[in-house]
């Protein structure tokens, strides 16, 4: 884990959640989503997935800073789906996705509060099922060095947490890195004071947007 202050949060892959309130079935669907044609199709196709439930719900978030939002409580008291959903996707800085939850009646009425915290929870249940990523900014370097500078480079990224996207031995060896755009001065000078300035840095111009799954780095 990368400890810097990531640029957004979005959805890598969507999950479903489940929960049950008083008889009353929950499912939440959560979806990455990039424009908002892509969304309204997807709740098109949950309607008629779940052409017998009551409610379908829904609400989206696209662009970085959160520019489109919309929500739909779907005939349950204003305020009570819609909004509650929208709120936990932008309580958890999330954005470029759907999450639509589908209620069926269970025949018991939970009335606004009630409502209110079964739409969140089952927010939350499909998001916890899904595998969120945070973005960083930062820039991919390639690092060139001779043998006898390969190991000063391994325990240098690992002592600042930094993840190792590739290495390549040949005659000589180049590592290929992601670094937090606040750590890249700090890896540079190190480095080059390590290894008495003889390794050679590229890609320093070039800004990337990059995210950490099990360890393996995402460029995007």
């Amino acid at each position: 884990m990368i400890d810097n202050e990531a640029v957004s949060r979005i959805v890598y892959e969507g999950g479903v959640g489940e929960i049950v309130e008083k008889k009353s079935r929950f499912i939440a669907q959560v979806f990455p989503v990039e424009t908002e044609q892509e969304a309204q199709q997807l709740i098109e196709q949950t309607k008629k997935k779940y052409w017998d439930a009551r409610h379908k719900c829904h609400a989206f978030v696209l662009g970085e800073c959160g520019e489109i939002t919309r929500c739909s409580d779907d005939g349950e008291p204003s305020g009570t789906a819609g909004r509650p959903i929208l709120e936990v996707i932008t309580g958890m800085g999330l954005h470029n996705v759907l999450v639509i939850v589908t209620r069926y009646f269970g025949g018991t009425l939970l009335g606004t509060g009630g409502l209110v915290r079964a739409y969140s929870q089952a927010t939350k249940e499909g998001l916890a099922n899904s595998v969120l990523l945070d973005i960083l900014c930062g820039k991919r370097l390639e690092i060139q060095t001779d043998y006898n500078g390969i190991g000063k480079l391994q325990y240098i990224t690992a002592q600042m947490n930094i993840p190792v996207v590739d290495t390549v031995y040949g005659e000589q060896v180049v590592m290929v890195v992601a670094v937090p755009q606040e750590q890249c001065g700090t890896l540079i000078h190190k480095i080059t004071e390590a290894t008495a300035g003889k390794a050679v840095i590229s890609g320093e111009e070039e800004l990337v947007h990059f995210g950490l799954r099990d360890g393996q780095v995402l460029f995007f």
